[in-house]
């Protein structure tokens, strides 16, 4: 391939510079290699981090409003949008509803490749159709090339219904791939030529993390660094309610479980009731008007780091 045709290619497409011994390397050699580039894929995010933060504003702006999140994306793209979307409700004790992912191909292209679905511009409209985006959703495409003719068809159809639109991407979009805000993460060429899996993936899913915890956080979902809406769903869960309600109030363990079965199991309304000394639905409401930061205790915030 000649050196036009070579700088023609998307900067994920072309051959890393220190790639062509790779299959002579130690295994060993291999992994410090690939550790080296995800170091790279660190440094790209941190260079993204205004858009990272504009993207999260927008995402925020949204779901105190009412609206939704919604990602679409192609292959590992889509699987880390499905992936964020599905770690939402559990981390901060939201409906499912507020934060979804479509992929083309649909479900069975969570494990499986689904061939040709990624070059359909017409599904990711589609997608968009059928979760009834309104101009109070973000829909965020994510596309490591920037080109994926299905996130592309979904974004314009999200302008079309008024939606805000975000696309998460590791090479610079071209004319036709519009969003309002672009987080480009420029994480070069991969170790395996077009391997998106590797630091684009890695990158991708440290923006979508530090969105969606960015947004949540702001709405009032995790309290001292804990994630206070969190649904004890099973024994780990369980402890850690516990464990949170314990640390906070300055209860012992026993305490602090008979104080978080009165709240039933709502860790954030126990922690209201113990600062208000009021009753479940009482210290409900005073949580709602004033949130944690507003209940908590004089001790509390002299002690606040």
């Amino acid at each position: 391939m000649t050196r036009a045709r070579k700088s023609a290619l998307p900067p994920t497409e072309r051959l890393h510079p220190r790639a062509d011994d790779l299959d002579l390397l130690s295994v060993e050699a291999v992994v410090r290699r690939l550790h080296q580039e995800d170091l790279i894929a660190l440094r790209a995010v941190r260079e993204a981090l205004p858009s990272i933060t504009a993207a999260a504003r927008a995402v925020a702006e949204a779901l105190r409003a009412g609206g939704r999140l919604l990602y679409v994306g192609a292959g590992t793209s889509g699987r880390l949008g499905v992936l964020d979307a599905s770690e939402c409700p559990p981390t901060f004790g939201v409906p499912a509803t507020r934060v979804q992912a479509a992929i083309a191909g649909g479900r069975r292209a969570l494990t499986h490749a689904v061939e040709g679905a990624e070059d359909d511009v017409g599904a990711g409209a589609r997608a968009v159709r059928a979760f009834r985006a309104t101009a109070r959703d973000v829909v965020c495409g994510i596309s490591a090339s920037a080109s994926t003719p299905y996130v592309r068809g979904a974004l314009d159809a999200a302008r079309e219904r008024g939606a805000r639109t975000v696309l998460v991407c590791c090479n610079p979009p071209g004319p036709a791939m519009r969003a309002d805000t672009v987080v480009l993460a420029r994480t070069g060429p991969e170790v395996v030529a077009g391997s998106t899996r590797l630091k684009a993936g890695t990158a991708t899913k440290l923006v979508l993390n530090a969105i969606t915890t960015a947004a949540f956080v702001s709405l009032g979902h995790v309290y001292r660094g804990r994630m206070v809406d969190v649904r004890p769903t099973n024994v780990k869960l369980r402890a850690r309610a516990v464990r949170m309600v314990a640390e906070l109030t300055d209860l012992p363990p026993a305490r602090a479980e008979a104080l978080l079965e009165a709240a039933g199991d709502n860790v954030k309304l126990a922690l209201a009731m113990h600062f208000t000394g009021l009753p479940a639905a009482q210290a409900r409401r005073r949580l709602k008007d004033t949130g944690l930061r507003g209940l908590e205790r004089p001790k509390a915030r002299r002690t606040s780091s």
